[in-house]
């Protein structure tokens, strides 16, 4: 037969996009945005008269830069959207639009920073109508559905700092196509942090200042969808002891899942903010209550993926701030706890602390900035606040380890207690039982991968966090665009297929995949519980 006639006849002509090449891709998709943007204002302004251009320009790459992304999705999305009341219109247009981006999305972090109109959009919808149980539940599903997407995102890549290229246009440019004239007033800081409804104005004044990658704005799209979660798990009217340990399970499963560490230096240093950026979805003392949780989350698991040999390919200024942040963290959680009587809660930091990555790789960091010889720098014990004090004495002799973005934590944090040095290294008291032997493990997942399963350790509570990690199983249905089938990492295929966004649950992802036996992600399997 001549295979000829075996040719499907409504394909483009192989040379349609070629002119959309290299530097003349960029050029074309500049000059269509600015002209969009000298359009927007004027009377005759009619949004289709540039779909077809930015789809074309959609077409042109098998992974599509952000910018082209959020535009033609925009212009869609205001196309055949106007202005809806009822609330279920509202929540269907949500849908509609994260069905719309994950069809168009390619590489891994491009995928997650792009559904950022969606989490505000969402957002919106969450805020109007916070009383509509119908539209609420239906609010959670799609939530659980974008957690699994995250992650199936982030399944078949090892790699832990997003620099999947900057951005060629402003931040404040292509969020003002999303929030309308409404929120167009203010600086930069402000228009972006309207967009960013759930991140603190430090990581809000990071993005907007430019210089950061797509990974980097995936782990912040990242840190708000999780806190959406959680805000909505709040409301659900729980006692708060049942809540507290479901929460807890389910932040530290997320955590093991993603593996991912814009995400967690993200959500690390908006634990330093006192109040958490969620006093739109819950009300004070629940905000108090989701950021105990999150102290534990962070604090009490010793996860793998920061461990010295995992994070040593990071910049040093990467490093350097995560770590830092993590101790400071760390002396918060302390602080609170024992001005608040929980003596037992400030044991269990701070024997977390001592017995974790954290002050190891601390100790690296700094030996490794000052460049000694010899015997190690070390600070003169084991707790967060020996560890600051050691800092602090270096800072005095002129060594500058804490950058200046922490100088204000530094001074709130501090000053006042270690002055009095009053070392409260003595927390961790010999045969005092504490929810350290509770809640404390070594996020053990990643070694497990170089063991037999009869050599997994039998820790019970290992066994339970690596369980609830599992419990975030990715299953049915995905995004069936073609340029994600193709994706790859080694001999793992990932296939997504389109999602069944009317589910209950956020089961309705699918993940169809050959694993060989030595693959490194095969115990990574997460799943959202509701």
């Amino acid at each position: 037969m001549d295979l000829a006639l075996m040719e499907p006849q409504n394909l483009p002509k192989p040379h349609k996009f070629d002119h959309l090449i290299g530097e003349n891709y960029s050029l074309a998709l500049n000059q269509s945005i600015q002209a969009l943007i000298d359009s927007l204002h004027k009377p005759t302004f009619i949004p289709s008269d540039f779909t077809s251009t930015f789809h074309d320009l959609l077409l042109a790459r098998v992974n599509p830069p952000l910018e082209n992304i959020w535009v033609y999705s925009n212009l869609v999305f205001r196309s055949s959207n106007g202005p809806k009341v009822e609330p279920l219109d509202r929540f269907t247009a949500v849908k509609d639009l994260f069905q719309l981006i994950t069809s168009c999305s390619g590489g891994s972090w491009t995928s997650v920073a792009c559904i950022a109109p969606v989490v505000y959009e969402l957002y919106r919808v969450i805020v109007d109508f916070r009383g509509e149980k119908k539209v609420v539940r239906k609010i959670r599903s799609l939530v659980n559905v974008i957690l699994g997407y995250i992650n199936l995102c982030y399944s078949d890549t090892e790699k832990d700092v997003g620099n999947d290229g900057a951005l060629v246009r402003p931040l404040e440019e292509l969020v003002s196509f999303w929030i309308g004239e409404g929120n167009g007033n203010g600086g930069v800081k402000e228009r972006v942090g309207s967009f960013f409804p759930l991140l603190d104005d430090e990581t809000v004044e990071m993005i907007s200042g430019g210089g950061f990658g797509v990974g980097e704005l995936a782990g912040a799209v990242m840190v708000e969808v999780f806190l959406m979660k959680l805000c909505l798990e709040c409301r659900e009217g729980i006692k708060r002891d049942e809540l507290r340990n479901k929460l807890r399970t389910w932040a530290v499963g997320s955590i093991t899942g993603f593996r991912n560490i814009d995400f967690f230096g993200t959500l690390v240093k908006m634990l330093l903010v006192p109040n958490l950026p969620v006093t739109s979805l819950l009300n004070s003392e629940d905000a108090s209550f989701l950021r105990q949780v999150l102290f534990d989350a962070v604090i009490l698991v010793d996860y793998s993926f920061l461990s010295l040999e995992k994070v040593a390919h990071l910049p040093s200024k990467t490093l350097k701030g995560l770590a830092v942040a993590r101790l400071m963290v760390a002396y918060e959680a302390i602080e609170l706890a024992r001005k608040g009587g929980n003596h037992t809660k400030a044991i269990s930091y701070n024997n977390a602390f001592s017995n974790s990555h954290l002050s190891s790789l601390l100790i690296v960091l700094v030996n490794g900035e000052v460049g000694m010889e010899g015997k190690p720098n070390k600070p003169n014990g084991s707790s967060p606040q020996a560890f600051l004090k050691w800092l602090l004495n270096l800072e005095d002799q002129g060594i500058r380890i804490l950058d200046e973005g922490m100088s204000d934590i530094r001074a709130r944090l501090v000053l006042d207690n270690l002055k009095a040095g009053d070392d409260r290294s003595g927390y961790k008291v010999d045969g005092m039982k504490s929810d350290t032997d509770i809640l404390f493990y070594i996020d053990i997942k990643g070694k497990e991968e170089e063991r037999t399963e009869d050599e997994n350790p039998n820790d019970s509570m290992n066994a339970a966090f690596v369980a609830a990690a599992h419990t975030m199983q990715l299953a049915e249905n995905g995004v069936g665009r073609k340029r994600r089938k193709r994706r790859r990492v080694g001999k793992k295929r990932v296939k997504l297929l389109k999602p069944d966004l009317d589910e209950p649950s956020g089961s309705s992802w699918k993940k169809s995949a050959n694993f060989s036996k030595d693959d490194s992600n095969s115990e990574s399997e997460i799943d959202n519980p509701i």
